[in-house]
């Protein structure tokens, strides 16, 4: 045997893989473990019937019609990924080393949770007629031909989801008005000198919006605010958050944090041997940003499979020596009202805020420092800056905070000697 082969040994080839949830993180680990060398069987179980697909085509191509659906392009067969679609699991028995499923128990040798999150609900609207969510295709699929018809549109919400919505329903016609509870857009994402800005965009796109308002009750056809007054929906769409969807793992033995996400470590394992978690559904501790972070984005979803991967390879070959910490620059996209809204970082211990440009403008960014360094950019029509400052902040780099305040200084030349 060569040294080479000593050094990387292959993982045992009987060694099962269940993976639970089909949308991004889950088949990103599946796809991953065969990226990375495991030849053992792979499962990947789904709990909707469609082949596993992407989600941010869905409040886009997919809502307007451009796109029948997001699939992803995978060959599964090829690869050796076994789907099961349409199966619900209901829960874990760790000791066993099975999963309940209604079809049936599963077995597992290791086993990924990428259940992902699922949309809060507003409270009483269940089983009102017009009232939807947007996280499924199925719920793209609902709401295509409400925007077709060009129905008054209410929706309820002013964050990401709330936009993007707005800003589709507006490109088909739609009538809209949204509501939002807080004083400004994306109250609980960012800081009110930032979120400023972007109020105006929404009568920019001819889009109302009732901020402080709350909603009172939805009726068939209306809305009820809490203030008195009353909105005609032929349409009401709920866009306020979303809760990592770990409700099936009560009694698992799986340490879940406040937030009901599954508090994996920094190799994305859980509190059970065996069992990882991924995506949506997995906090992860930083020790770039010194907390804990649950990160509902696309790009989480296709990174932390990659280290989930590679930790149940090495923990199934001896000798293997496990990869680096998961501690990723968290980073988001939006599209909304004809703009690119770019988000890399962390930005709740920063101590000094710069702004590049007028937020008045077209295109502008925000960089968040600590202690000199970045630590966070939020960049509307800016991509160069979003992304050379994800860079400074992956390096830790100090910065000229004159220089960087200044939008005609590329991000990258403000670093200090």
């Amino acid at each position: 045997m060569s040294e080479q082969q000593t050094e990387r040994p292959e993982p045992r080839t009987g060694h099962r893989v269940v993976v639970v949830g089909a949308g991004m993180a889950g088949v990103q680990t599946a796809v991953a473990l065969r990226e990375q060398g495991f030849t053992g069987p792979v499962t990947l179980i789904g709990a909707e019937p469609h082949q596993p697909y992407d989600r941010p085509p869905l409040s886009k191509a997919v809502l307007l019609g451009k796109a029948e659906d997001s699939a992803f392009d995978i060959d599964f067969e090829a690869l050796g990924i076994e789907l099961q679609l349409g199966r619900d699991v209901t829960g874990v028995r760790a000791g066993a080393h099975e999963l309940d499923t209604l079809a049936g128990p599963v077995p597992y040798d290791a086993l990924v949770i990428a259940t992902g999150a699922e949309p809060v609900v507003l409270p009483g609207s269940e089983g009102v007629p017009g009232v939807h969510l947007l996280r499924t295709l199925d719920d793209a699929a609902r709401l295509r031909p409400v925007l077709g018809e060009q129905h008054t549109v209410v929706v309820v919400g002013a964050g990401w989801i709330g936009a993007e919505f707005a800003t589709a329903a507006r490109t088909a016609g739609c009538e809209v008005t949204v509501v939002e509870a807080a004083d400004r857009p994306l109250a609980g994402v960012l800081p009110a000198e930032v979120a400023a800005p972007m109020t105006r965009w929404y009568a920019e796109g001819g889009v109302e919006l009732l901020t402080g308002t709350r909603v009172e009750r939805v009726e068939p056809g209306r809305v009820i605010l809490a203030d008195g007054r009353t909105l005609a929906a032929g349409a009401v769409v709920v866009g306020i958050g979303a809760r990592p969807a770990t409700g099936w793992l009560a009694g698992s033995g799986i340490a879940l944090g406040p937030d009901g996400s599954v508090t994996a470590d920094d190799a994305l394992r859980t509190s059970l041997p065996d069992v990882y978690a991924v995506g949506d559904c997995a906090s992860f501790p930083s020790a770039r940003y010194g907390s804990r972070l649950l990160v509902h984005h696309w790009d989480n979803a296709l990174q932390g499979p990659r280290t989930a991967a590679a930790n149940i390879i090495a923990a199934g070959a001896a000798g293997t020596p496990p990869p680096p910490a998961y501690d990723p620059v968290p980073y988001f996209w939006s599209e909304q009202f004809g703009r690119f809204v770019q988000y890399a970082g962390h930005h709740a211990d920063a101590d000094t805020r710069l702004w590049r440009g007028d937020p008045g403008d077209p295109d502008w960014s925000v960089l968040w420092l600590r202690d000199g360094a970045p630590v966070a950019v939020l960049a509307v029509g800016r991509p160069r800056d979003l992304a050379q400052g994800r860079r400074l902040i992956e390096s830790g780099a100090r910065i000229d905070p004159v220089r960087a305040a200044d939008p005609a200084v590329p991000l990258k030349s403000t670093t200090r000697q």
